[in-house]
């Protein structure tokens, strides 16, 4: 008997960009992000996401006039960690990039800073949970004095 479910597969986000060699220029070059397929008005990333240039994008859905895609996205957030998030910090702070906050720790420990790209979507750079998490029943249940 057939399984009546249909299959279904999450592949990865995809945002829509302004300038797409901008775009892609910032995600390779500033995050080390690598093309994993390219197809012209679209580039996908071997880290999950992918990025389309929004007036190609928008005649696929058959929209006549462009809608303003450079306000900061206060909605959604790419998220990507490493162990160097100082490293990473300096080299932002280098060309400059807009930080919606730059290096803080959360009240579980976990180190993070948010920044936004060239079309202001928030990208989120935080070091791994490994990092952090080693010394978490400390933090949870520090020694009495």
């Amino acid at each position: 008997m057939k399984d009546d479910k249909m299959e279904l597969k999450y592949i990865c986000p995809l945002i829509t960009v302004e300038d797409l060699e901008k775009s892609r220029k910032f995600y390779e070059e500033i995050l080390n992000q690598e093309v994993e397929m390219d197809h012209g008005a679209n580039v996908a990333f071997k880290g999950g996401f992918a990025i389309h240039d929004r007036e190609h994008y928008q005649g696929l859905l058959g929209e006549s006039s462009l809608v303003n895609t450079t306000t900061p996205k206060l909605f959604m957030e790419l998220y990507f960690e490493s162990e160097d998030l100082d490293e990473i910090c300096q080299k932002l702070e280098s060309v400059n990039v807009k930080f919606v906050h730059k290096i803080q720790e959360q009240p579980w420990g976990q180190r993070v800073m948010r920044f936004y790209d060239p079309d202001g979507y928030i990208i989120e750079w935080v070091n791994p949970w490994n990092l952090w998490c080693a010394d978490l029943p400390v933090r949870a249940f520090p020694p009495e004095r």
